[in-house]
C-alpha cells in the first residue's frame, strides 16, 4: 500500500493558495548562507526561485515580511557584517516589514505575528533557509497559530549535517526529509514552479 500523509488521510485541501490571498514570509535570506561555514547546497537556485516568488507577490500587492536571524557581534549572523545582511536580490523594498529573530521559530519573541494581523488572511507562504531548521520551526508554529502554510520547496535549501556516527547526511537528503515531515501534517509543500 502506498503511504499517504496525515493531511491526505484527513481529506485536507492540498492545493496551494492563489498568491492574491496569501502573505509571504522570507526566512533568513542572508549572505551567511551564500558563503562561509554554513553555506547551503543549492543556494543560487533557491535564491532565483525566491526572487521569482517575491516579484510575483509584490505585483499582487500582498504582505511581505523579511525575517533575519540576528547573531551576536562578530559571530554568525552579525547583522552589521556583510554575511548578516540580506542577499541583495531579495532585499526588502520600502514598506516591506523586517523582523529580526534570535531563535529558529520566526514567531518566537518577534513581531512576526503582529505583522500578519489580517483576520481575512490565514494563508502563509514560506521560503528560506534552512529547510530543516528555521523554515520547519516557523511552519510548525504557524500551524499552531491557525495559519494554513505552504512551503515553496524550490525556494528553500539546507546544508550537509553530521550524522552523529562520523559520517555526513547530504543536504539534499536533509532537505527532502524535512519537506516530507512538514507535508505529513504541517504544510502544503509546493514542489515545482507551476503553482505560482
Amino acid at each position: 500500500m502506498t503511504p499517504k500523509t496525515l493531511l491526505e488521510l484527513a481529506g485536507a485541501d492540498l492545493q496551494p493558495p492563489s498568491l492574491g490571498r496569501a502573505s509571504l514570509v522570507l526566512i533568513d535570506m542572508q549572505n551567511e548562507y551564500v558563503e562561509g561555514p554554513i553555506a547551503v547546497t543549492g543556494c543560487a537556485d533557491a535564491v532565483k526561485a525566491a526572487a521569482v516568488l517575491l516579484d510575483r507577490m509584490r505585483k499582487a500587492g500582498r504582505p511581505i515580511i523579511h525575517v533575519a536571524h540576528k547573531g551576536r557581534p562578530g559571530s554568525l549572523f552579525d547583522r552589521d557584517s556583510h554575511r548578516g545582511r540580506f542577499i541583495e536580490a531579495l532585499a526588502p523594498h520600502e514598506g516591506e516589514a523586517v523582523v529580526e529573530k534570535g531563535l529558529p521559530n520566526a514567531f518566537a519573541g518577534t513581531t512576526l505575528a503582529d505583522n500578519l494581523q489580517d483576520p481575512k488572511n490565514t494563508e502563509l507562504i514560506l521560503a528560506g533557509f534552512m529547510t530543516h531548521m528555521c523554515v520547519s520551526s516557523t511552519a510548525r508554529a504557524a500551524l499552531d497559530l491557525g495559519y494554513r502554510v505552504t512551503i515553496d520547496a524550490c525556494a528553500c535549501a539546507t546544508r550537509d549535517l553530521p550524522d552523529g556516527k562520523s559520517g555526513v547526511i547530504g543536504a539534499q537528503t536533509v532537505h527532502g526529509v524535512a519537506l516530507a515531515e512538514l507535508a505529513d501534517r504541517f504544510a502544503i509543500v509546493a514542489r515545482n514552479h507551476e503553482w505560482r
